[in-house]
């Protein structure tokens, strides 16, 4: 079975604890306690593959983004989260975005989901679907828009994310060398 590595990075309060405890768990977490850093595992079958998923749930605060650097190092794979409803944290996740390019070496192949979260509060909205698909196509990179209250799209993120970490980080395969049945007497 293959382990991947997810970061799930975001502003703080956008939602990222409540989308990852969803995904693990499958329960929504009502109250906001500002996480500081939590991990958590997960085997998941996608395509009739069994994987192992290592999710990092980050904290959003500002006195903590300095470990994010570090986060995205050993990442595999990113969930760059924002708020539907508070335009102001797309900024952040554009942020991110480039900070995980440049920490990667410019590689544009990195595996990385775009996800606005609190689907379900349609009157407080603030990110029109329109900025949503332009961002999508410039930065070309999936988005989904979730609710982890309502269960709403939530699988669908990290299952592609784990199908973009496939692609990005093939399986590796490895030539044995045959010994020769030679003897060498010195």
């Amino acid at each position: 079975m293959r382990q991947f590595s997810v970061v799930v990075l975001g502003a703080g309060g956008v939602g990222k604890s409540a989308l990852t405890v969803r995904f693990i768990r499958d329960v929504f977490v009502e109250n906001y306690d500002p996480t500081i850093e939590e991990e958590y595992r997960r085997t998941v079958t996608v395509d009739g593959q069994l994987s192992a998923l290592e999710v990092l749930d980050t904290a959003g605060a500002e006195q903590f983004t300095s470990l994010n650097e570090v986060y995205i190092k050993s990442g595999q794979g990113f969930v760059l989260v924002f708020s539907l409803t508070q335009e102001a944290t797309l900024k952040e996740v554009d942020n991110l975005r480039k900070q995980i390019y440049r920490i990667k070496g410019g590689d544009t192949t990195i595996p990385i989901v775009v996800v606005g979260t609190k689907l379900d509060l349609v009157n407080e909205r603030e990110v029109p679907r329109a900025t949503i698909q332009s961002l999508s196509n410039r930065w070309d990179l999936p988005f989904f828009e979730t609710s982890s209250k309502k269960n709403w799209h939530v699988n669908e993120v990290f299952e592609d994310l784990l199908r973009q970490m496939r692609t990005r980080y093939p399986v590796e395969t490895h030539h044995v060398k045959k010994k020769s049945k030679t003897c060498t007497i010195m």
